[in-house]
């Protein structure tokens, strides 16, 4: 049974994948969803404001709503495999906008330039070959 696990066959690519959905979904929930989701009005109109970046210059505070809501509940649900890939979507857009904020960021500010970019324009990768692969065989809606 264990040789399963380290194998080429069925079981070990979904096991990666699952390792994969818990430890991005947690880190990306924990470290920088929970925040934006339970800042309020005022950081939700701050972070809503990176879309100025994108020549969208109305409703801030929605779209920084999005961006917690994207990074807490779309990384709960990427952690159950739930609506699995509409949340990978919403997050890999999220980390394209988070992209485009940090390389047109003054030089001089902290996080500015690809440098700074480099942890969202990744993890936009990621999620982005997550929608392609599927969540896998071990979550809650426990295809074959």
């Amino acid at each position: 049974m264990i040789r399963r696990f380290f194998s080429s066959d069925e079981v070990a690519p979904d096991f990666g994948l699952l390792i994969l959905r818990v430890g991005v979904g947690l880190s990306m929930a924990i470290f920088h969803g929970w925040g934006k989701i339970t800042g309020g009005p005022e950081s939700w109109e701050r972070i809503g404001g990176s879309m100025s970046n994108l020549n969208i210059e109305f409703a801030p505070v929605f779209f920084g709503f999005m961006a917690g809501f994207a990074e807490f509940v779309c990384s709960c649900f990427l952690i159950l495999g739930v609506l699995f890939r509409p949340a990978t979507l919403l997050l890999a857009f999220t980390m394209i906008v988070a992209t485009v904020n940090h390389v047109n960021r003054p030089p001089d500010a902290q996080g500015a330039g690809w440098s700074g970019a480099s942890h969202a324009l990744e993890l936009a990768v990621v999620y982005l070959c997550l929608f392609f692969t599927g969540p896998g065989r071990f979550s809650l809606t426990m295809r074959k």
